[in-house]
């Protein structure tokens, strides 16, 4: 008896398996073993989403990513049986969870990392432009106090072109600790000088 329910559990897991696989090659690349850039827009067509929506963002997530437009045959097929998403509706059905998930700190954090690493076009790059780090930024984390006067000020600011990730991750700690008005920040507590100006830029702009 317990042979035959494994043998059944295999085979539905098979089931599935072929069912993502098949989800997966409805949106491959016709040139390799990927959903390239067309096959993500035709996917978030059939989500409901658009690309640039923060869904995408946290599926991309998910899915373990490695390169933005892209999602390999692996990452892609390894999420979703993860997820227990063997078609596009139930794809689209467990955005909403996803969102749910994102939202607990660990899980953020990770997210909040991710959305750096994946904004880097190559093996070497260490940093993102200052534009695309304010849309990162609206992306992970919209409804920060922070975030409207800190997107301001990189628009204002000439200093920086870019952002390292050392920069980023401080703005995350930046975001826990200091109150919207500024007014516990310290700045002797080595934070990187682009907070220190920005700070300076806060409280002038008050």
């Amino acid at each position: 008896m317990l042979r035959k329910v494994r043998k059944t559990a295999s085979r539905s897991g098979d089931k599935d398996g072929n069912k993502v696989d098949a989800m997966f090659q409805s949106y491959q690349d016709p040139s390799g073993d990927t959903i390239g850039p067309e096959g993500i827009e035709r996917l978030c067509q059939d989500l409901g989403l658009d690309p640039s929506d923060r869904k995408v963002l946290i599926l991309a997530w998910k899915l373990g990513a490695q390169r933005m437009g892209y999602f390999s045959r692996d990452e892609f097929c390894s999420g979703c049986r993860e997820m227990k998403a063997t078609d596009v509706n139930k794809l689209r059905a467990a955005l909403p969870g996803l969102e749910d998930e994102v939202a607990m700190p660990a899980a953020f954090q990770s997210f909040f990392q991710f959305a750096f690493r994946f904004c880097l076009m190559e093996p070497r790059q260490k940093i993102i432009d200052v534009e695309t780090a304010a849309q990162m930024l609206q992306l992970t984390m919209p409804h920060e106090p922070h975030l409207p006067g800190f997107t301001q000020f990189l628009q204002d600011q000439t200093e920086y072109k870019a952002i390292n990730q050392d920069q980023w991750t401080s703005f995350y700690r930046f975001a826990q600790e200091i109150k919207p008005d500024c007014s516990n920040y310290d700045e002797s507590q080595a934070w990187p000088l682009i907070l220190d100006n920005f700070v300076e830029w806060r409280l002038a702009h008050k």
